[in-house]
């Protein structure tokens, strides 16, 4: 087997792959795969944002990122708020590899939330019964049975294990046990589920339609659990691809982790809601040439039907072919948005503080960037610095429209 590692946007020159690991490379890991100068079955390979592990019969690849592991944890635990809960309670593994990093993090959340047995719920059952329980099925029992007794077609409410809660953390702990994992000790934790989750359905669910939760007062134990089962579920498939090559994956893409941590932070950091301070403009619309082009930034602030502040999130930064891409889809949004200025943030290393003054357009548009490889600590006082901009932005923007 060829065990590869790469990193992040970094090319590796002259890999020999098999034409069936390569065509996986391509469909799955989305890494660029081209073939090396004079050396037949051989390709230089640059990995994108998308970063994990990703497994076939003749191959283990691993991408690791650019960030420390420990910082992407950070990142992604903050962005699915498990930071409530405290960091005692969320302890990660330290392997460089992120998919092995995760499993123990996952594990003692899956034991915290089962510390008190497993959390049941009723679930309506209908069967044919030789005595009543619960209510009678009068119109199955004439219809199926032509009203004859016994069997009695009932229906009733049975507290059980097999809820949807339970089933989703199975689903996960399943979907990693696929995998392979070096770790024997993370497959012993993974394996001493079993017993526990024996009556609970097995479910696979596929990545479009994954439950979410609303917790409560006796099921909010469960929801850092919860949430990394859903994360585990999006990020992991086992599939076949062209040719019929099993591939099994664990791929998180970092510009969607940064996206989703900055919008959490800053949410925080503001004091605002995720109505006023929505991900994506969603439950807002906001178009350019009257109703023809629909624009959804990454962030934007309302108040009421008012944008009052709208910019754009850029783990890397993009052109797709044009130069100063990002500039131009900023400055669109500040126009459909009829304000001053407009905010792009990256992070750090991607691009260099500065403003932009687009005379003919009367626009501001200033690049941020955000530090991602300090403290936990540090981290969010770069997110700081972030919001007392935005409110600044937030302030004239107001100003502009009074005057």
């Amino acid at each position: 087997m060829l065990e590869l590692t790469l990193r992040e946007y970094k090319r590796r020159k002259g890999v020999e792959l098999s034409a069936a690991d390569r065509d996986v490379l391509g469909d799955r890991a989305s890494v660029t795969v081209v073939p090396s100068l004079g050396r037949e079955g051989a390709y230089d390979l640059t990995p994108g944002s998308t970063v994990g592990v990703l497994q076939t019969r003749t191959l283990s690849l691993e991408i690791r990122p650019k960030l420390p592991i420990d910082r992407v944890l950070f990142l992604i635990s903050y962005a699915l708020d498990i930071k409530k809960f405290g960091p005692e309670d969320f302890r990660f593994g330290d392997t460089p590899d992120l998919f092995e990093a995760m499993i123990p993090g996952f594990v003692a959340q899956v034991r915290r939330a089962f510390r008190r047995g497993l959390l049941c719920g009723y679930r309506v059952e209908e069967e044919a019964l030789h005595g009543v329980r619960g209510r009678i099925r009068f119109n199955d029992q004439i219809r199926d049975r032509f009203g004859i007794f016994p069997p009695v077609e009932v229906s009733y409410d049975d507290f059980t294990e097999d809820t949807e809660m339970n089933r989703l953390i199975k689903a996960a702990i399943v979907r990693l046990g696929r995998m392979r994992i070096r770790s024997r000790d993370a497959r012993t934790r993974l394996r001493a589920f079993d017993r526990v989750l024996g009556q609970v359905a097995d479910v696979e669910y596929r990545r479009g339609a994954i439950p979410e939760f609303s917790f409560n007062r006796l099921s909010r134990h469960y929801e850092p659990a919860i949430r990394l089962a859903q994360l585990i579920l999006r990020s992991t498939s086992i599939e076949f691809s062209r040719g019929g090559v099993r591939s099994s994956s664990f791929l998180v893409d970092m510009n969607k982790v940064f996206e989703d941590f900055m919008v959490t932070a800053l949410r925080e950091s503001l004091g605002v809601t995720e109505r006023d301070f929505p991900q994506g403009a969603s439950g807002r619309r906001m178009w350019l040439a009257g109703d023809r082009i629909d624009l959804e930034p990454d962030i934007s602030w309302w108040e009421g039907r008012r944008c009052v502040f709208v910019g754009d999130l850029k783990y890397k930064k993009t052109d797709h072919g044009i130069p100063n891409a990002d500039l131009y889809q900023l400055l669109a949004y500040t126009i459909a948005a009829d304000l001053p200025s407009g905010l792009l943030i990256y992070a750090q290393g991607e691009e260099d503080p500065t403003v932009y003054a687009i005379t003919n357009a009367g626009k501001l548009l200033e690049i941020m960037a955000v530090d991602l490889s300090g403290s936990p600590e540090q981290i969010l006082a770069e997110v700081g610095k972030v919001a007392e901009l935005i409110r600044s932005m937030r302030h004239a923007a107001l100003r502009h429209r009074a005057a």
